[in-house]
């Protein structure tokens, strides 16, 4: 904050502009970005993790593991993304509560008193006497979670596909030289399939950066959230009056999406002609007849 915003009742023009756009709060906001940036980084490689483990757990010549692996899929995909993402939190930090009610807790006392759910005061997470910012990470750690675990299942099901698209042609040749399973899987299917997932992939990821502000119905603290708090009318008893402004507190993060967008659409473009390049199929032979 500027000398001059000691007294902001004081301050006209761009000199309260200034004053009002560097307070602590807006600081937060201008973070909050930052928040969403960090839940798309950390988030996108673990569901794709989630994703690549269900796709292989559906391919799997193990009955059981073949029928977990579909079962995954099939059950967050026929699940609106709403209710996992309010039902996964509250369900694992119950799990985690309850399994530190078990060692720090009298395990004579059940955690289900009626329909509450009630634990010791040491088996909360986080404890009461934490810093706030421990709060904090708890809850993006339970929103990553909850992101990871559906947009894991849709890019299992994107990813399965892709393994089926791969010639057969080219597995069996392989197994004809004698490569087992596994080899066969790593050196041939694997390399090749993402030649078709990308597409599919491509799309997740920019309906994950959609999915985004669902963060403020997780109780974190992201750019929607501040964007109601800042942009509503603040009267007198504020120090930074203004009318509604919400308006465009939002048109601000609109533009903030449509860069995402943008960016996210020339990197992914690029990557799928990188990985075109040489492949037998249509975007490969497309990638050909230009460079001739």
């Amino acid at each position: 904050m500027f000398e001059y915003c000691a007294d902001p009742k004081s301050l006209e023009g761009l000199r309260w502009l200034s004053c009002y756009l560097t307070t602590g709060t807006h600081m937060r906001f201008y973070a909050s970005f930052g928040t969403v940036l960090l839940l798309l980084a950390i988030t996108a490689p673990v569901a794709l993790l989630f994703g690549f483990g269900g796709a292989l757990a559906a391919r799997s010549g193990f009955a059981p593991l073949r029928w977990f692996g579909k079962a995954y899929t099939a059950m967050v995909r026929g699940v609106p993304d709403i209710v996992f993402f309010m039902f996964v939190p509250i369900a694992l930090d119950q799990l985690f509560e309850y399994l530190r009610s078990r060692v720090y807790c009298d395990p004579s006392i059940p955690v289900r008193q009626g329909s509450d759910f009630v634990v010791c005061a040491a088996a909360k997470l986080p404890r009461a006497t934490s810093a706030p910012w421990v709060h904090d990470a708890y809850g993006f750690a339970l929103a990553v979670l909850a992101f990871a675990i559906v947009f894991g299942a849709f890019a299992a099901n994107v990813l399965y596909g892709a393994m089926r698209a791969v010639p057969r042609a080219q597995l069996e040749t392989a197994e004809a030289y004698g490569m087992s399973q596994r080899q066969v899987n790593r050196r041939i299917l694997i390399p090749q399939m993402w030649t078709y997932a990308v597409p599919g992939l491509s799309n997740l990821w920019m309906i994950l950066v959609k999915a985004t502000p669902l963060l403020f119905l997780l109780g974190v603290e992201d750019i929607v959230y501040w964007a109601r708090q800042l942009g509503s009318s603040k009267t007198s008893s504020f120090d930074y009056a203004h009318p509604d402004w919400r308006l465009y507190y939002f048109l601000a993060i609109l533009v903030f999406y449509l860069l995402m967008t943008a960016v996210s659409e020339r990197v992914l473009g690029r990557l799928t002609r990188r990985l075109a390049v040489g492949q037998a199929t249509l975007a490969g032979e497309t990638m050909r007849k230009t460079a001739a």
